[in-house]
Formats: structure tokens, C-alpha cells, sequence
């Protein structure tokens, strides 16, 4: 019995232990900036079809300080790595030092996909983002709104809990979005450093979002 209430004890303290540094990562995020001394090496989520068009519109005007650029896809996606290609071998012209990869990981949820199988689906997802994220330690998560990118995002944010890295989670919402957020922005509202919106109703509705217009 008491081995029972020491362990109990002890599960409990970690839980909290993980609840406030969870919250000291999130509540100082936004003062973390990199790239003030070097590159800033980048994990960029594209999803399909318009998302990932939106995405790289976004990369354009990223400087070339943002390298290495690790792209993420869902491994159901078949358009988006010819799309990234393009557009990384375009920019080399002007960047001879660029850098890129592109990786696969299953799809957190499909359309119309149920909630029940979403919830297997976005495990599976996320056993994949913990290595991939873990070996790659990115200074900067970009992301737009596919579901493929909260495992990433969940990962990212775990290495600042462990102590081990502070991951800057970016989220720029949709541009199709003007009254309400995406599931995925709803999730990631809650853990993002950064949170743009690009319709000002957004950013009445969500007071943490920072709107800057049209963005892409």
C-alpha cells in the first residue's frame, strides 16, 4: 500500500513538474529569437493543394538566413514535393548556398477522415515527428494549417519541456479563414509562439493572433 501511494505521489509530481515547465516554454517563447548569431535552420509543414502553394509563398520572403530548410509531407501527398522542388531550385539561383530536404511522415488526419480513426491516425503521425524532430532540432516550425503539422509542432515543443532545445512554433492561418479558425488552429492557438491571421475579424475573435494583412 505504500509503494502504491509513493508511486502515485511520484506520478503526480511529475505531472506537475511538466504542467509548469510546459508553461514556462509557452508563456516565454516569443521572447526566444533565432538567428541573431547564425542560420536558422527551418522545419517548414507543407500539406496538399493549396496549402502548400500558400506556404511557399510565405518561403519567398524568408531570407537566406532561414537554412538549412527541412520540408515535412504527408506521405499520401504525391504534388507537393514536385511544387517544393520548383521552388527550391529556382531560389538557388539567387542563393547558391541553399539548402534543402524534403521528409515523409503519415497523414494525421484525411478529409472526411472520422474522429475515432483520427485519433489512431495522429499517433502513428506522431511516432514519426518525435524522431524526425528530435534528430533534425530545428530552431523554427512553420506551418499552415494541415493536421500533419500538430504531431510536429507537439515534438517541437517537447524538446523545450526536456530542456534540451527551444523551438519556435509559427502558425499563419489560412488565408480562406475569416470568422473561424482551422481545427488545427484551435489546437496550435493554445502552444504557438507566433500566431498570424490574415483577416482582422480573426484577430478580435483571438486577442493572442497578430495580423499583419494579407501575408500571402
Amino acid at each position: 500500500m505504500t509503494f502504491l501511494v509513493g508511486a502515485v505521489v511520484a506520478v503526480l509530481l511529475i505531472c506537475l513538474l511538466f504542467i509548469i515547465r510546459l508553461y514556462i516554454v509557452v508563456k516565454t517563447g516569443s521572447n526566444h529569437k533565432p538567428g541573431t548569431k547564425g542560420p536558422v535552420a527551418a522545419l517548414v509543414v507543407a500539406g496538399s493543394g493549396g496549402h502548400t502553394t500558400e506556404i511557399l509563398r510565405l518561403m519567398e520572403s524568408l531570407s537566406a538566413a532561414y537554412t538549412p530548410r527541412h520540408y515535412v509531407i504527408a506521405d499520401t501527398d504525391r504534388m507537393s514535393e514536385e511544387k517544393i522542388c520548383t521552388f527550391e531550385n529556382s531560389k538557388q539561383h539567387s542563393d547558391s548556398k541553399s539548402q534543402f530536404t524534403i521528409y515523409r511522415i503519415p497523414r494525421s488526419r484525411e478529409v472526411h477522415q472520422s474522429w475515432s480513426s483520427s485519433v489512431l491516425s495522429t499517433l502513428s503521425a506522431t511516432c514519426y515527428s518525435l524522431p524526425l524532430v528530435f534528430r533534425l532540432r530545428p530552431d523554427m516550425v512553420l506551418c499552415n494549417g494541415p493536421g500533419t503539422c500538430v504531431p510536429l509542432c507537439v515534438a517541437g515543443l517537447l524538446l523545450g519541456i526536456l530542456g534540451m532545445k527551444k523551438v519556435l512554433i509559427v502558425y499563419v492561418e489560412s488565408i480562406c479563414r475569416v470568422e473561424t479558425l482551422s481545427l488545427t488552429g484551435k489546437i496550435l492557438y493554445l502552444i504557438s509562439d507566433y500566431f498570424f491571421v490574415q483577416w482582422s475579424s480573426l484577430r478580435d475573435k483571438y486577442p493572442k493572433s497578430i495580423f499583419l494583412g494579407r501575408i500571402v
